[in-house]
């Protein structure tokens, strides 16, 4: 039987994949970290309970163990990277890093993103420090051997979450709120920009692929589904599924970044260095490794699922004031700019 160890293993992604692997004979899941959401760890999942950063305790508790694949989700900086090297080389047959498609080329040269697209992303530190994991771990297959596998994930979401461009720091409710209270909501830009979400259960099924896979051994594949939407049309999917009108304001990307700087929203990293752009993504690399890899859940029907949890769930359901009076601001500053020319 193969092992497979998951640092993390309970986050939006990860949680689908341990799911999904737990579910196949073939495979022994261990997942490791400091005991959070453990209610979403499936039974026969093993939990081994330490602080990655704590290295003898994770050794003391992995033992002589050689994994079939280790799989590091919470991974954001070289020295984390580093910290795994260290742990896992020659304990590990692969080793699969989570990056981020917000690595790829701000602004890219064209609208179709590939693995070969270039890396490179000056406005968002995130995405940088993502390359420079990139850098040191394939630098380490190239020089050494070590089995590395690279994952990009783009924007993807499950039933706790709901994809949106623009929101606070306490996330997606104050949007939706916002909706169903009848108020207006800000989308980025004109909202024609194209973006692609992925359901975390169709995400699982790229990435169990991979897992094992000799053909991912010293690759880098980027894993979305194959619906692209405007920011115009996931607004309004998320309208329709509340019963509510969509009342949009659009907002270009560098006011919102320059209007937010002094209220603690990072637009500039997170519109303008990622959703500001078009992307569109060529999968092909990804379908001739996992030929299984597909969509099954569209957007309707996964942020349908979404609302509905959030709605029956109060804990989902954070409130962000300053966020609601920020954007009262900035519409209300539109309006007098309009009027006054």
């Amino acid at each position: 039987m193969r092992k497979a160890l998951f640092i993390g293993g309970t986050g939006t992604i990860s949680t689908a994949i341990v799911k999904r692997l737990s579910e196949d004979p073939l495979w022994e899941v261990h997942v490791l970290n400091r005991g959070n959401r453990t209610e979403v760890i499936p039974d026969n999942v093993r939990l081994i309970k330490a602080d990655i950063n704590d290295e003898a305790e994770v050794l003391r508790l992995i033992g002589d163990t050689v994994y079939d694949c280790v799989c590091e989700f919470i991974g954001f900086t070289v020295e984390q990277v580093e910290r795994d090297y260290r742990l896992f080389a020659g304990r590990t047959k692969q080793y699969i890093y989570i990056s981020s498609a917000s690595a790829y080329h701000k602004p890219q040269a064209g609208y179709l993103i590939t693995e070969g697209t270039a890396l490179a992303n000056p406005y968002w530190k995130y995405s940088r420090d993502k390359i420079a994991c990139e850098e040191f771990l394939m630098r380490k297959y190239r020089e050494e051997g070590f089995p590395i596998t690279i994952v990009r994930p783009s924007h993807t979401y499950d039933e706790r979450n709901v994809p949106l461009g623009v929101h606070g720091t306490k996330g997606f409710w104050q949007v939706i709120k916002r909706i169903l209270d009848g108020k207006p909501v800000i989308i980025q830009g004109d909202g024609t920009s194209l973006w692609t979400v992925t359901w975390n259960g169709d995400f699982a099924i790229g990435y169990t692929g991979l897992m094992a896979n000799q053909h991912a051994i010293g690759e880098a594949f980027q894993i979305t589904g194959d619906e692209t939407l405007t920011w115009n049309q996931i607004y309004k999917t998320i309208a329709d599924a509340l019963g509510r009108e969509l009342k949009a304001v659009h907002v270009s990307s560098e006011f919102l970044s320059a209007a937010g700087d002094k209220y603690g929203f990072d637009f500039e990293g997170s519109l303008i260095g990622d959703k500001a752009a078009s992307v569109v993504f060529d999968n092909t690399k990804l379908k001739r490794a996992v030929p299984q890899m597909r969509t099954n859940v569209t957007f309707a029907q996964g942020v349908k699922m979404s609302l509905d949890y959030v709605l029956a769930h109060p804990e989902c359901q954070v409130e962000d004031p300053e966020f609601d009076a920020w954007c009262d601001r900035v519409i209300a500053a539109l309006d007098k700019a309009k009027g006054e020319i």
